[in-house]
């Protein structure tokens, strides 16, 4: 045997053997960190896809060290690939890539005809404002299209490191209010435009909403779709960020990770963070009106919560940090007399989510201003749930039925 040869086998057995140690590794991270509470939905599948992004992160790690590529890059990029498929061509959709004041965009229109104008929906992906793209969300967009008949604008906004907080805010505002001004072009109604968005797209979509209300010179939406969104950045310590702190796909400090990343504040003061030290104890009395946990229904607090003792703060942890304060980034801060004004909603929360509560404390807070708002509540959902309604053999029924509800409000508004 050549001495070629030989040094081949034994590093195609070393490769195979650092494979084996990274797939036991990785199934090991996930048992040992993860809780999967008693009720999740399809709770084996749940665990594949974690220990899948678990091994993503992992690869893209050891190839930053290796210089070869950066781990983000590689991550966006094999999450796109595993969430995107390449459908080409719908024979019920005429899809277009286009861009709104620079910002790109994917715009689906149905071929059918339509005696008068149709709805529009624009819509913000998720991804902790650091992933996801128009890519990664068009098996859903077509769905929404295809189901409601309706116009949806899937926009691509900019995302976090590279481009901090306001950047995304300012994109999703500039297409969408473009798209509000021109909606006629695309065979909308203007006066039929409903604002959506998941989990950090809920963020963007709430705040977005808040803001248009004073635009005395556009059409006002229709309705809000908020899909287990992310709305307020001072409390870390809800009944859902404790009871599901470590339900996969988002983990409590991941959550407040990407908020720290999208505002360029301190990671190394994240701890502090989760504690609240980064909010003033006068700011946290005022807050409490909206954020007390004798907001939440009791039923969602018998899950192992115990309430906490308010706390200090430090003020070097509240200065890195005191954009979270702007409603622009925690929409569950606005005044009564923005909340007020904001067109009908649609919220979607889940049992298994640390941002459950989040959509449960918007729902009252929408409510108490007297707008109507459609609730839907999945008793066996997690975070992200919607994104594997249709995902081959790692789809969730549960997912299917929060997209079929969705799209049914839609359709009815």
């Amino acid at each position: 045997m050549g001495i070629a040869l030989v040094l081949a086998v034994i590093s195609g057995a070393m490769f195979i053997g650092l494979c084996f140690l990274l797939v036991v590794g990785v199934i090991y991270f996930e048992f040992s960190n993860s809780e999967i509470p008693p009720g999740v939905a399809d709770p084996m599948k749940l665990r594949i896809i974690h220990c899948v992004m678990i091994g993503v992160a992992v690869v893209g790690k050891i190839l930053q060290n290796l210089f070869i590529c950066n781990q983000l890059a590689f991550t966006r990029f094999i999450r796109d690939k595993l969430l995107a498929r390449k459908l080409g061509e719908d024979p019920k959709l005429l899809i277009k890539d286009l861009t709104f004041e620079g910002i790109p965009v994917r715009v689906y229109q149905p071929r059918s005809p339509s005696a008068g104008g149709r709805k529009g929906v624009v819509f913000f992906h998720g991804g902790g404002w650091m992933f996801g793209s128009i890519d990664s969300y068009d098996v859903l967009c077509r769905y929404i299209s295809r189901g409601t008949e309706a116009v949806v604008v899937s926009v691509g906004y900019r995302l976090a490191p590279e481009h901090r907080y306001p950047a995304a805010f300012d994109d999703c505002l500039n297409a969408t209010i473009y798209f509000l001004k021109t909606a006629n072009e695309y065979g909308v109604d203007p006066s039929s435009v409903i604002i959506s968005g998941d989990s950090a797209g809920g963020n963007l979509t709430a705040a977005i909403c808040q803001v248009l209300v004073d635009k005395t010179d556009l059409p006002k939406p229709l309705a809000q779709v908020l899909i287990y969104p992310a709305v307020q950045a001072i409390d870390f310590h809800l009944p859902s960020y404790i009871q599901n702190r470590a339900v996969p796909i988002l983990y409590r400090e991941r959550a407040v990770f990407y908020m720290i990343n999208y505002i360029e504040g301190n990671l190394e003061m994240m701890e502090e963070v989760v504690e609240g030290d980064h909010v003033p104890v006068d700011l946290k009395l005022k807050f409490k009106k909206w954020l007390g946990p004798e907001n939440i229904p009791d039923e969602f607090k018998v899950r192992g919560y115990k309430p906490r003792v308010m706390g200090s703060h430090a003020e070097d942890v509240y200065e890195a940090h005191k954009q979270v304060f702007e409603p622009r980034l925690s929409p569950l801060l606005a005044e009564d007399t923005v909340i007020r004004l904001l067109p009908k909603a649609y919220i979607l929360t889940c049992e298994f989510d640390v941002l459950r509560d989040d959509g449960i404390l918007y729902k009252k807070r929408l409510e108490d201003n007297g707008v109507p708002v459609t609730w839907f509540h999945l008793k066996d959902g997690f975070h992200g749930i919607i994104s594997f309604f249709d995902n081959g053999k790692l789809s969730f029924e549960s997912g299917k039925l929060a997209v079929d509800n969705i799209v049914n409000f839609i359709i009815d508004v």
